[in-house]
């Protein structure tokens, strides 16, 4: 095996932290998702789009998808979706955009689609002591700030290119 710039041996794909929380995260989403169907028969882009409008009621299609780190196509055939079932109100707002806001009948899936989040991320919780989940919580907040970081490092070395 070679050896990493530190000096230690380089480490198979399935030792590399991107891969492993990438796995994690994908066995976490897939779990959801079926839930969410049984329970709400909404699809995982559909929780995230319902769960995002009822966090920030100002939201238009433009930052929604950006929060949900969809494209604009499917970020707009989701909320397509959710006005068809009568979840989501799109109104008119400046310019070509438009505002959009939960139903009663949104508000109401929502509280369910949230209450099966708390218990799913209570259960994730649990098998943690709370001092492993302290050092989680910390750990995620510094691996989100650098790899927002090394995004912009990357996106600055491909503008150069």
């Amino acid at each position: 095996m070679s050896e990493r710039a530190d000096g230690r041996d380089l480490v198979p794909i399935s030792a590399l932290l991107s891969y492993r929380l990438s796995r994690t995260s994908s066995a976490m989403s897939r779990s959801a998702a079926l839930r969410y169907k049984r329970e709400f028969d909404v699809s995982l882009g559909e929780w995230r789009a319902i769960a995002l409008i009822a966090a920030d009621p100002t939201l238009t299609l433009n930052r929604l998808a950006r929060r949900a780190g969809l494209d604009k196509a499917q970020m707009s055939r989701v909320v397509s979706r959710l006005t068809e079932r009568g979840l989501v109100n799109r109104t008119a707002g400046s310019g070509r955009s438009s505002q959009l806001a939960l139903t009663e009948e949104g508000t109401r899936v929502y509280r369910g689609l949230i209450t099966a989040a708390n218990e799913r991320d209570a259960d994730f919780l649990a098998i943690l002591s709370g001092e492993e989940a302290a050092i989680l919580h910390r750990a995620l907040d510094k691996l989100a700030e650098l790899a927002l970081t090394v995004e912009e490092r990357e996106r600055a070395h491909a503008a150069d290119a």
